[in-house]
C-alpha cells in the first residue's frame, strides 16, 4: 500500500497556490449533462477522481478535451443513460450524474457508489428528493434505476433533512434535477456549503432560475433549457486550510495564495481562538488580484 514518510522538525516559508475544489468541479462537471451546448470550465486540479468523473462522462456520450487547468465539454450522444459500476464504484461523488441524466434524458441508470447501502449514508436523501419530483425509483442489481414521469419532471417542495443533517450531494443533484422540471421547486433545509452556491452559480450562468443558494431554502423555477457556460471553479477551501495549518503547526510564516478566505470564516474564528494570527490580503500575479492568507 502507499504510504507517507514525513521528516519533522523543520520550517517552512514561502508561498503556495490553492488549486480549484475538487467537490465543486465534480457536480459541475455532471451538470454538464444539462446542455447541449459546449461547456469550458477553468481552475480544474488534476485528481484521479476528476479523470474518474471525465471517463464517466465519456461514458455517457460526453466529447471530453483536458489541457492543464481547463475542460471543454460538449455532449455528443445521448443515447446511453447508464453510468457503469466499474467506474462509479471508484468514487462516491459520481452519484451526481443521477439528477442531470434524469432531468436531460427523462432516465438514469446509476451504479450504487462504492456499495454504498441505502439508508445508512445519503443516498436515501438523493432518491427521497427525485421521487418528490416525480421519479419512478428502483434498484435492480446494484443499480438505481430513475424514470421521469410522462411530460417530465415537475416542481414540488421538497424536505432534504436526514438523520446527519442535510447532503451537499444531494442537494446537488435534487438542484440539478429540478431546473429542467415544469413548475417551481424549494428545497427546504438544503446544504449550504460554498460548493452548492458554485454549482447554483454555474447552473444559472447557464440559464437556470436559482435563488437562495447558501441558505437553507433555495427556491429553483424550471426552464425548458440550458445552454453552454464558461466557468471558473471555486478555490479548494479544504486545502487552503491545510496550508494554513502546516504553518501555524511549523510556527512559520508562508502564504497561500489564490484562496477565498469568506469560504474560511468558521475555520479561521478557531485559530483567532487558538491564538494563531492570520493574516489576510491581496497579491498581484499575472495581472491578476487573488486573495490571500498568511500564517504568521
Amino acid at each position: 500500500m502507499d504510504m507517507f514518510r514525513i521528516k519533522g522538525n523543520a520550517k517552512l516559508s514561502g508561498s503556495i497556490a490553492v488549486r480549484g475544489s475538487k467537490n465543486s468541479a465534480l457536480p459541475i462537471l455532471a451538470a454538464s449533462l444539462l446542455t447541449d451546448g459546449k461547456c469550458t470550465f477553468s481552475n480544474i486540479p488534476k485528481l484521479r477522481d476528476i479523470q474518474t468523473q471525465v471517463k464517466i462522462l465519456n461514458t455517457l456520450g460526453v466529447e471530453t478535451n483536458w489541457r492543464g487547468n481547463k475542460i471543454q465539454t460538449k455532449v455528443v450522444d445521448k443515447y446511453n443513460s447508464t453510468a457503469p459500476y466499474e467506474l462509479v464504484r471508484q468514487m462516491r461523488a459520481s452519484i451526481c450524474t443521477l439528477g442531470p441524466l434524469l432531468a436531460k434524458r427523462g432516465e438514469a441508470i446509476v451504479s450504487l457508489p462504492g456499495g454504498c447501502v441505502i439508508g445508512e449514508r445519503p443516498i436515501d436523501l438523493h432518491l427521497r428528493g427525485l421521487e418528490a419530483l416525480g421519479a419512478e425509483i428502483s434498484i435492480e442489481h446494484g443499480y438505481v434505476h430513475a424514470k421521469a414521469p410522462k411530460g417530465g419532471l415537475r416542481g414540488a417542495e421538497i424536505y432534504m433533512g436526514g438523520t446527519f443533517g442535510s447532503s451537499v450531494t444531494a442537494t446537488d443533484n435534487v438542484m440539478c434535477a429540478a431546473v429542467l422540471a415544469k413548475g417551481t421547486t424549494i428545497i427546504e433545509c438544503a446544504a449550504c456549503e460554498p460548493e452548492v452556491v458554485d454549482l447554483a452559480n454555474c447552473l444559472n450562468a447557464m440559464g437556470a432560475r436559482i435563488s437562495g443558494a447558501g441558505s437553507p431554502r433555495m427556491t429553483i423555477k424550471g426552464v425548458k433549457r440550458l445552454k453552454g457556460v464558461e466557468w471558473r471553479v471555486i478555490p479548494d477551501r479544504i486545502e487552503a486550510a491545510t496550508f494554513v495549518i502546516a504553518g501555524a503547526m511549523c510556527q512559520s510564516p508562508i502564504t497561500v495564495t489564490g484562496c477565498e478566505p469568506s469560504h474560511l470564516l468558521a475555520f479561521l474564528d478557531v485559530l483567532r481562538k487558538k491564538d494563531i494570527k492570520v493574516e489576510r490580503g491581496k497579491k498581484i500575479l499575472n495581472g491578476r488580484s487573488r486573495k490571500t492568507l498568511k500564517s504568521l
